[in-house]
């Protein structure tokens, strides 16, 4: 009984070989993003609405937002390891995406989060807008931004504290998703 079946587990190694050999996965089989999108959506007890767009160009990925309903002043800005905005806080969407194990910074730094993307900065009608290229963040690979979560806070981003700039409660937040 154990030959038949070490020899079953054989032929079926052999035939996933062959198939892996004779069709290997061209280019147009393996896709890879160009840009993505994130509808905002308020926390509750919020306002806030917008589109974040992100671009890959020559230079990096290039960071585009609108965003209106935050109150006047400075807003960070982050991007958070998780696509889960279920609770009515988002609090849900856990913290900054960090997956090389980084203190917190600001966007220029090269020691920093991933998700580290600073504030954005609402003028006297709150509205935001926000256009940056980084060089840190992927929309493909290990380190991709796909399917976390853009979270917008309550205060601003001082930079410093760590781990997250004591940017207060999320505001609004997104998912980030596959665009056309």
């Amino acid at each position: 009984m154990l030959k038949k079946a070490s020899a079953i587990i054989v032929v079926i190694l052999v035939i996933f070989t062959l198939i892996w050999i004779c069709c290997p996965i061209t280019e147009r089989q393996v896709a890879t993003v160009e840009k993505a999108i994130v509808v905002i959506q308020p926390a509750q007890g919020y306002n806030v609405s917008g589109k974040v767009t992100f671009t890959n160009i020559e230079e990096g990925i290039k960071i585009s937002a609108d965003i209106q309903g935050l109150t006047p002043g400075k807003h960070g800005f982050h991007i958070h390891e998780f696509g889960d905005l279920s609770a009515k806080d988002f609090t849900s969407a856990g913290g900054h995406f960090n997956p090389m194990e980084k203190p917190h910074g600001r966007p220029q730094d090269k020691n920093r989060h991933v998700g580290d993307l600073g504030n954005i900065v609402a003028d006297s009608t709150g509205t935001a807008q926000y256009e940056r290229v980084d060089k840190m963040i992927s929309l493909n690979g290990i380190y991709s931004i796909l399917g976390r979560a853009i979270i917008i806070h309550k205060n601003e981003d001082d930079f410093v504290s760590q781990p997250t700039g004591n940017a207060g409660p999320r505001v609004a937040g997104g998912v980030i998703g596959i665009a056309q």
